[in-house]
Order: C-alpha cells, then structure tokens, then sequence
C-alpha cells in the first residue's frame, strides 16, 4: 500500500541507541520516498496524545496515513491507545528496553526490514484488552500483571531506567522476590478463585520470548490467564524457573485457563504492557476489532 503520509512517532530514550535509530529509519523512509513528520516524545504519555491527534485530524478523510511507533512495548501502548477504534493502521520499530510485541508479531531488530514491513506489510485488525479500575481505564495489546509483576513494575526506578535499561526491571524483578510476601488475590469469572499472582494475557510472549501463555493470540478474542497459587518464595522461584524453560504449565500450584473478561480484587499493583496502572481492584475484559495492525505478510 502507497501511504500519502507516515507519521512517525518516536521515543528517543528507549534504550538501544533509540534517537540514532529514529534519525535511520528517517532517512530510509525518505528514500523510499514518504511524506514524513517525526514526532518526538519528551515525556509520559506524549505518544498517546501525538497519536489521538492525528486520529482526530485523519480518521474521517480519505487519505491513506501510516503512523508507526518507534520505541519499546510503553511506547507502543501509549500509541494504540490514542489511535484504537480508528481506522488509521499502526506498525512498530521495535527499539526499546523489551519489545515483547514485536516478538509477538516475528518483526526483526534490523531496521530496514522492520521499515519495509511497515510500509509493505498487511492491515490485521486485532482485539485488545480493556483494564478499569476505580480511577481510570486502559487499553493493552500483550498483557495484564498483577501481583508480583505489578510489585516488580511499581519498584522500577524511573531515573535509573533511563541510563540502565532492561538491567532495572532484571535487578528490580529480584527485589522484588527477595521481598516476596504477596496478598492474596480473588478473581471471578464464572467462578471465584484465589491465588497470589495473576498474568492476563492477550499475547503468547512474556517478558522477551518466553511462552507464559503458548495458546495466547493477538488474532482470538480472549484472554489466557495463569495463576500462581502459592506463597511459598522458593516455589514462586521455581515457577519463574520453569516460565524460562517452558514447562511452567505441568506444575502444580498453577492454574491456566481461557476468559473474556474477569474481575480480580484484593491489594496489589498491576501492570499493562510492561508499563505501571494502579492498584486493584479491576476490571478486565476483551475489546473486539480495536486496531488496525501492520504485520508482516508472513504473519500465521
């Protein structure tokens, strides 16, 4: 598809060489001969309002405009988040402390080829998940952590994760299972279960390329949950050991299971997307049909 206009919004300090990595893919996209307009983020949540507004300027008209998120999985939510229920289609340029997503979608780190997917690859239109609690509500493309992903998320240093990168959430991960000592959690679907930990998961990748949930996929209208069932830190440890070697799902103290929507309560912080919401309780359920995906052709 010949696109009249990409915008291309970007998050200089993802990690990676990120703003040496934006000024490339300026250039191949110049090549290629693209109108461009860069946007660049100074701070929390500028993507997402770049992004709402150019869904408001463009949404109705019939230009064909490609907005295409430079950054890691924070990124890429803020974008999706601003552009859901839109028909303008949205690509990434995988450049951040984790890209989880582009694992998800197999979108190479070599920055021609994740441009030429972006500019050649196909429209899919994908389900997100919906969050709420009471003060705000999201959207998220990959998952929903709460417990001990929301505790190790909420510890992670904002000023130490802009110069160490991916190595915080590593050193702040463990902190937080030095520490671990969880409150008990209460999710209800169908029927009320209890457990410590909860991953909602819209996405079969987690935390790089690990399978948390193997049966999950962007292109289903459901979520997979796994649950951790114990207290115990030395068993918690293990089934982050068995998560790294994929036979997390034969362990006992775990459960896994396949919902459209759910509501979980009982104190604990939640992460989306790798990114910091809140606090419980919440509310989550699948949004059909939210965005206009570019994937590649290859895409199963």
């Amino acid at each position: 598809m010949k696109y009249k206009k990409v915008f291309l919004i970007g998050n200089p300090i993802a990690g990676g060489g990120a703003l040496k990595k934006i000024k490339k893919a300026e250039q191949i996209l110049k090549s290629s001969g693209m109108p461009l307009e860069t946007l660049l983020t100074g701070k929390h949540g500028d993507a997402e309002q770049f992004a709402r507004h150019i869904k408001e300027s463009f949404n109705n008209s019939n230009e064909q405009i490609l907005v295409l998120a430079a950054g890691g999985d924070g990124t890429y939510n803020e974008v999706l988040n601003g552009l859901a229920f839109s028909d303008i289609p949205m690509a990434i340029l995988p450049m951040g402390t984790t890209s989880v997503l582009a694992k998800e979608l197999k979108i190479p780190g070599n920055l021609k080829k994740a441009v030429n997917i972006a500019l050649t690859g196909s429209v899919k239109k994908v389900h997100l998940g919906k969050i709420k609690n009471q003060e705000k509500q999201r959207l998220f493309i990959l998952m929903a952590g709460i417990g001990f992903d929301g505790q190790a998320v909420y510890n992670v240093n904002p000023e130490k994760k802009r110069h160490l990168k991916k190595i915080t959430y590593i050193l702040s991960g463990i902190k937080t299972l030095l520490n671990y000592d969880p409150e008990e959690l209460y999710i209800s679907n169908s029927k009320q279960t209890k457990a410590y930990t909860a991953v909602i998961c819209k996405s079969s990748c987690y935390g790089g390329s690990f399978k948390l949930a193997p049966d999950a996929s962007l292109k289903e209208p459901c979520f997979y949950v796994f649950l951790s069932k114990t207290q115990s830190k030395i068993c918690f440890a293990f089934q982050i050991l068995a998560i790294i070697f994929g036979f997390h799902l034969k362990l006992k103290h775990i459960d896994y299971f396949k919902v459209e929507k759910l509501k979980i309560s009982g104190d604990a912080h939640v992460q989306i997307d790798g990114d910091y919401f809140g606090k419980n309780p919440v509310e989550i359920e699948i949004v059909h049909d939210a965005l206009n995906l570019i994937v590649p052709e290859s895409w199963d």
